[in-house]
């Protein structure tokens, strides 16, 4: 394929009718023309079954263009990107992601933080199945462990005894 037949293509290539623009005084959603494509790839993911080791990370995918989500991080290699949060195996394929939309705020639901949040949102396909989820010291809370101790997902990660989300009685004893 020719590169000008491919940017032809690419110009009329929509995944989403702009008609059908949702109200963004309402529940608004920030992925309303790539949903369904995202969708699709959510649904394809628990056809395929995890090994028992999983981690949970968060990755920047390049991205230049205009959105209102797209992240600066100035000690990435890629500085201006997209961030998805990923559950991934031990073969580095991605059972489940969730595409950080620039709203950091509380869950709905008990004093959690919005990472607790995203990791209970990654995980609830894996539940009960005896899994072991390891992640770095961004999502790692002793609250979010005893999360997943109860629905039988073990979970081991780095922790800061200085976050601000930390419990007092954690750390080392002076």
């Amino acid at each position: 394929m020719t590169r000008d037949r491919f940017l032809h293509i690419l110009q009329f290539l929509h995944f989403a009718d702009n008609s059908r623009r949702p109200d963004p005084d309402g529940e608004y959603d920030r992925l309303w023309k790539i949903k369904t494509v995202f969708d699709n790839l959510n649904q394809a993911y628990p056809f395929y079954n995890p090994s028992e080791h999983l981690a949970v990370d968060e990755v920047i995918v390049k991205f230049q263009g205009r959105v209102i989500f797209r992240q600066y991080i100035p000690k990435e290699r890629k500085h201006f990107g997209i961030k998805i949060y990923k559950l991934c195996d031990e073969s580095g394929y991605t059972y489940d992601m969730k595409v950080y939309l620039g709203r950091d705020s509380r869950s709905d639901t008990d004093d959690t933080t919005a990472t607790h949040a995203t990791v209970r949102h990654l995980t609830c396909r894996v539940e009960g199945l005896g899994h072991k989820l390891f992640m770095d010291n961004f999502f790692s809370l002793p609250r979010l462990f005893d999360y997943l101790l109860r629905r039988k997902i073990h979970s081991c990660g780095t922790v800061r005894p200085n976050r601000k989300d930390m419990p007092s009685d954690f750390g080392p004893k002076t």
